[in-house]
């Protein structure tokens, strides 16, 4: 019986502004590879489709070469790809997947769910319910005609939508684009295949979130996966394997300090993140002047070995101890501006104060050691 891969919320074309450019460059690129991963393991795996859950483009506006490098990306699968649009790309009157069409960048095996109609693989044996949305936000259930439509006897019956399942999400993400949590049960559905949600989540045994095969948000929501659904028969409950395939986690790390031994741990636990993570750390608490140098030396390293990492050290307030001033030699007008800098940390200016400090502390430390060496 019917085996499929579910994947969703591809998101081709996102910009990443809020990176450097060649780290935005790489996470951009990261999502046509993880589609090339999910080609081949469709082949390895000798799927009988693979169902995408809507948001394959970030936008509209992408342009023809993002569109002919996607469906490109996904060549090394030969069998039937079933796409349908979410709520970034749309089904309108003119959009992304009309100007793909005209492209003539869509290959014969891939089947473009434009609209809600059934879609039979006798002989693969199953049929494709789609929900596609044909605009970006509708207050309507578009999965209630999956209730009424009438498919052979002995297929497969699978539904692929996009949008949001009413009262089991956070209310706070609810869509405008809702489900009803009981469609599969409704429709006798024997799966029913969800985009919208972009980490892996079981609603019911019937109905599931694949979530996007590549993070693209600091969420601990188990993103980064593709599911594998196995039906042993018309009616049976689905097997479903979820398989790891991104490579790049998004990892948020909050972390205070308060005494030496708290940046040991901080920096250990940086040192045990996987490469090629998104890094996003976040510093409170205070340090003195060797720990700020270890500190800085550690996020040198570790710069170098993740994909992106961004330290926002503006909570950090840098209090050097009696050993460190002493160690400094600053008297005379360098100790009142070492002083000054050290109250203004507690003002509307602290986290100006705080850098210069470390600046200054930083040069007094290097001259030290230019005198010695000379």
């Amino acid at each position: 019986m019917p085996r499929f891969l579910h994947t969703a919320d591809w998101q081709i074309g996102r910009q990443y502004a809020r990176f450097a450019p060649e780290d935005a460059l790489a996470l951009a690129e990261a999502r046509f590879s993880a589609v090339e991963r999910l080609a081949g393991i469709a082949r390895q795996e000798a799927v009988d489709a693979v169902l995408v859950a809507g948001d394959v483009f970030d936008a509209q506006t992408v342009s023809d070469r993002t569109i002919r490098r996607l469906f490109n990306a996904m060549g090394a699968y030969a069998g039937p790809w079933v796409l349908i649009p979410g709520n970034h790309d749309a089904a309108l009157a003119e959009s992304v997947w009309s100007r793909a069409r005209r492209l003539g960048a869509v290959a014969p095996n891939v089947h473009l769910a434009l609209g809600a109609q059934v879609m039979a693989f006798p002989e693969r044996g199953f049929v494709v319910l789609p929900a596609p949305l044909t605009q970006r936000q509708t207050p309507a259930d578009e999965t209630a005609w999956f209730d009424h439509a009438e498919t052979a006897p002995g297929l497969v019956r699978v539904g692929l939508a996009h949008g949001s399942v009413q009262g089991v999400l956070a209310e706070d993400i609810d869509s405008p684009n809702p489900i009803a949590a009981d469609r599969a049960t409704r429709a006798a559905l024997d799966y029913l295949a969800l985009g919208d949600w972009h980490g892996t989540r079981r609603i019911d045994a019937r109905t599931w979130y694949s979530g996007t095969p590549e993070q693209d948000r600091f969420k601990a929501n188990d993103p980064g996966n593709v599911l594998l659904v196995d039906i042993p028969a018309v009616g049976a409950e689905p097997e479903v394997e979820v398989r790891a395939v991104g490579r790049h986690p998004w990892i948020a790390l909050e972390e205070k300090l308060a005494v030496a031994s708290d940046l040991e741990g901080t920096i250990a636990r940086l040192e045990a993140l996987p490469e090629l993570a998104v890094v996003d750390l976040s510093l409170s608490g205070e340090i003195h002047l060797l720990g700020r140098q270890r500190l800085e030396a550690a996020l040198s390293v570790a710069e170098a070995r993740f994909r992106s990492l961004r330290a926002d050290l503006s909570g950090l307030r840098l209090q050097p101890t009696e050993d460190d001033l002493a160690a400094l030699h600053a008297d005379g007008y360098v100790g009142r501006v070492i002083a000054e800098l050290r109250e203004e940390q507690d003002g509307e200016n602290a986290e100006v104060a705080s850098e210069a400090l470390a600046i200054l502390a930083a040069l007094l430390l290097e001259a030290q050691a230019q005198g010695a060496a000379a």
